[in-house]
């Protein structure tokens, strides 16, 4: 990397602040030891439900596929008294199907966007799959930046891009895909945070990753981010949302996940305005687990629906 472009990294570095990798791990090691129960436990399995964009990006996706997952959406389990979840997520050609399958549903259409997943396409490529999605009734967008230009310390060219594909979005909220695996330090990813906050509009969403590499959401980066927003919004007084992706399996992960929302951020992002999860498999263990907080009883893995348990 030239030298004048790693300085202008250790310059963001230096203007946002150092993260202590060790104090982080100590703070997300106390999140696992929290026990919540009763009522509580069943608010916060709820609330995980109505925070989940339930996620299919299989390049074996069809029109079938996505239908029967927005059913699952908008339905989790037939039957229970279960929220809807926030949004369906699918590639852009896939948009006009979840769009004709969710109809009038309050369940958002999410689209992953800009050459998903690595982002090497060129910016009039990425800007039309933005229009297009939009255009065909996503009301989301997510995008990756440019994690190359990021690391070389083009930081003028990562913001451009955002900046651009907020102009494409128009009314659609964006999610601004980071995927940490490939940022390497802890200090890059609350960096990149805020490269990514300075353009994203009050409301927007700042995301861990595409599911698609190796190392995805953890208790550990989802705290270096929050952070970085905690301290966005005391500096500028605008709300960033946040959404980890990938690896969340399991109800007992999704709590931790909420209870350092609440100590970090406080009860305002608790909502599925400010924060998401982008899961799959995750939705079927919160509907189980919400049965045995009002049954008292599991019921067997085959009897939730299926639809989505292999994304």
């Amino acid at each position: 990397m030239p030298a004048g472009n790693s300085g202008n990294l250790n310059r963001l570095h230096t203007n946002v602040g150092a993260v202590d990798p060790v104090g982080i791990e100590e703070r997300v090691a106390k999140y696992t030891t929290r026990s919540i129960k009763g009522k509580s436990k069943l608010f916060g399995l709820r609330l995980a439900v109505s925070m989940v964009d339930l996620t299919t990006l299989e390049g074996k996706d069809t029109p079938g596929k996505v239908a029967s997952l927005c059913q699952k959406a908008v339905n989790p389990h037939e039957g229970m008294d279960v929220p809807q979840v926030a949004a369906v997520c699918v590639y852009p050609s896939m948009v006009k199907h979840a769009r004709k399958a969710l109809g009038d549903s309050k369940v958002r259409i999410a689209s992953v966007a800009t050459a998903f997943p690595s982002g090497q396409a060129p910016l009039k490529t990425r800007l039309a799959e933005v229009r297009s999605a939009v255009g065909d009734g996503a009301d989301e967008i997510d995008m990756v930046i440019n994690r190359g230009a990021f690391l070389a310390g083009d930081h003028a060219l990562v913001q451009d891009e955002i900046s651009a594909v907020l102009e494409a979005c128009g009314e659609a909220r964006l999610k601004v895909i980071l995927e940490v695996s490939e940022l390497e330090t802890c200090d890059n990813i609350r960096a990149a945070s805020f490269l990514a906050m300075r353009v994203l509009r009050p409301g927007d969403f700042i995301k861990t990753s595409t599911g698609k590499t190796s190392l995805n959401a953890t208790l550990g980066n989802n705290q270096v981010m929050l952070e970085a927003i905690r301290d966005f919004f005391l500096e500028t007084g605008i709300p960033i949302a946040m959404k980890p992706a990938g690896g969340i399996r399991t109800a007992k992960q999704a709590l931790q996940f909420l209870i350092a929302v609440k100590e970090t951020l406080g009860d305002e992002w608790l909502n599925n305005n400010r924060y998401r999860f982008g899961a799959s498999a995750l939705l079927n263990d919160l509907v189980r687990q919400i049965q045995k907080q009002t049954s008292g009883a599991y019921q067997a893995p085959y009897s939730f629906s299926e639809a989505a348990e292999s994304y």
